[in-house]
């Protein structure tokens, strides 16, 4: 057996913050959000976006409230250069959106950024430059002092330059890879640039702080921003910014436990798009915000037209199983989930009910889902889905939401038996039109022995309290008019089975409800017999008139009976 070369690695070094306060605090507002889709998301991309896809993104930002936005590195390609441009000269950015420019620390570079944000209003310059111990001893050959270096220079040209433009430019540093940074270290080098700058409490300046790679657990990942803004200077000065990665999986986790440690901005993409593994997804971490009460300042209440538009601009599918996002993501095949939803979706209805004739709100509490659907505009008709591992419940909620039929709770495992045998036939998911389908073929079409024909009642002449119900069957393909009295529909409709010997049973369940609205509206009926003291089959029935609709289901119970008892016997005769 080969094993992994597991001498390779090392775990990453904790960090000393004995006193760590993250632990204990919540998230209670939103961070200022800045989307890097055009930028980094962009530049992750196999085909990436032309300038229609960069101007509809562009548009989606800033409709769902992104007042930050990284429009691109215009001194790395013309394509960059160009369609900053373009924002600035047809003033397609609104007055309180702050576009965003990457630079390296290089002059040449820095210069052609400022030329790509001529006549800008306003404008985020971001300067970064590698800070971490393998970047400077593999990439730069140069030691610490060399490289900090790099960071000061930049940031004296962008200062010198922004003195000379009237747009009012907010100076944004990050030292790249800065979670493989020794903190001290990165410490000096941020310090170094702040020097640079003189940000004031009224003028900050952004300090990100990026998660170029995941190293380490999250918890990690919160002490270094702890630490970090224990020890950096003017902190009063400072906009502490977050850029995670996604590397370990965690980009979501660390950027939570980063603002608990004391950030104030985040930079990400809408569904995690970005080099490698992804960039945080803002979505994400916003509406993991909004399921605790708090406002996560961005408009996601139409996620369908996010994903659209993502799907569009980045040619890159979302997963069915994203957060929030996929298309399976409010979706239960399990049995005993299916069941817990259909509960708890009618108590919140219910409870929803009470609190809108009082005036008041109420809190969602639905088992399983931890946001209502129809915040994000998904629609409740997907959220329950049927393959061979449902149960009753999911079937039910199917068959209520999509054809109206609010079916008893005890029959509701006798029809899930009968969909789930279909599924386990067809090996895959079951549509809801086909368990329509089926239900009519067991139910509504269970026509054998007995066909039904025709159904009447009328009072009694000389007792009002009685009625009277002739009945037209087919058995055997003979017509058979049937009558019988009793005291309601139902009780003459089983005195008149009576009077054929058709009666060897004991009704025990009945309802009823309209399928839609209006006088027109069709009836439908459910009823449970015992048959022979010892099959027990639910029926259904439907039809305009009620005392019709009724019979077809009596019917339908009987003969789903017999066919029953007629497999018991059969089976009991082989295993003889």
């Amino acid at each position: 057996m080969q094993h992994h070369p597991i001498s390779k690695y090392r775990p990453f070094p904790q960090v000393d913050l004995p006193d760590r306060a993250w632990p204990t605090r919540t998230i209670d507002k939103a961070p200022t959000w800045c989307s890097v889709d055009l930028r980094d998301g962009n530049q992750a991309l196999i085909n990436p976006m032309n300038l229609e896809q960069k101007l509809r993104m562009f548009a989606l930002l800033t409709d769902i409230g992104f007042k930050e936005i990284e429009v691109g590195f215009p001194s790395a390609a013309e394509v960059e250069f160009e369609f900053t441009r373009t924002l600035i000269e047809r003033g397609l950015i609104p007055d309180d959106v702050f576009p965003q420019v990457l630079t390296q620390s290089r002059p040449p570079l820095i210069a052609r950024t400022f030329e790509a944000i001529e006549g800008a209003e306003r404008a985020i310059v971001h300067l970064y430059n590698s800070t971490s111990e393998v970047q400077r001893r593999v990439v730069f050959n140069s030691d610490r002092d060399g490289i900090k270096q790099i960071a000061v220079a930049g940031a004296a040209q962008i200062r010198e330059l922004a003195d000379k433009t009237d747009s009012h430019i907010v100076f944004e540093y990050s030292p790249e890879s800065f979670t493989a940074t020794e903190l001290d270290y990165a410490v000096e080098v941020c310090d170094a640039v702040v020097e640079v700058w003189d940000p004031s409490p009224e003028r900050r300046m952004i300090l990100n702080l990026p998660a170029t790679v995941e190293l380490a657990t999250p918890n990690v990942h919160a002490d270094q921003i702890e630490w970090f803004l224990r020890h950096v200077q003017r902190r009063d000065s400072i906009i502490l910014s977050l850029h995670t990665h996604n590397d370990r999986g965690t980009g979501v986790a660390a950027t939570e436990l980063g603002l608990l440690a004391g950030a104030e901005r985040v930079e990400g993409t809408l569904f995690g798009n970005g080099e490698r593994t992804g960039n945080v997804d803002i979505v994400t971490v916003a509406l993991n915000m909004y399921t605790q009460g708090v406002d996560p300042g961005l408009e996601l209440s139409d996620l369908s037209r996010l994903i659209e538009v993502s799907n569009y601009c980045t040619e890159i599918p979302i997963g069915v199983r994203h957060p929030y996002a996929g298309e399976l993501v409010f979706t239960a095949f399990s049995g005993s989930h299916q069941d817990a939803i259909k509960k708890g979706m009618a108590a919140q209805a219910e409870v929803q009910a009470q609190a809108d004739q009082n005036g008041k709100s109420t809190r969602w509490d639905v088992p399983y889902l931890p946001i209502d659907p129809t915040d994000l505009g998904r629609s409740y008709e997907a959220i329950i889905r049927i393959n061979s591992q449902s149960g009753k419940g999911g079937v039910a909620y199917v068959m209520d939401a999509e054809f109206g039929c609010q079916l008893p709770k005890t029959m509701q495992p006798e029809l899930g038996l009968v969909i789930q045998a279909l599924s386990d036939r067809v090996g895959r998911e079951i549509e809801a039109q086909e368990i329509w389908d089926e239900f009519e073929r067991e139910y509504l079409q269970a026509e054998e022995p007995i066909r039904f024909v025709d159904y009447s009642i009328s009072t009694d002449n000389l007792d009002t309290s009685r009625m009277n119900g002739t009945l037209v069957v087919e058995v055997d393909g003979t017509r058979r008019e049937l009558t019988g009295a009793g005291n309601g529909p139902i009780d003459a409709l089983k005195a008149a089975l009576g009077s054929a010997g058709l009666a060897d049973f004991r009704l025990t369940q009945y309802s009823e409800h309209a399928l839609g609205q209006g006088s027109n509206a069709t009836a439908i009926a459910y009823i449970q017999i015992v048959y022979g003291g010892e099959v027990t089959r639910y029926g259904a029935g439907t039809h305009p008139n009620i005392a019709k609709a009724s019979a077809k289901a009596l019917l339908s119970a009987l003969n789903r009976c017999v066919r029953a008892k007629e497999a018991q016997t059969a089976e009991i005769a082989v295993q003889r």
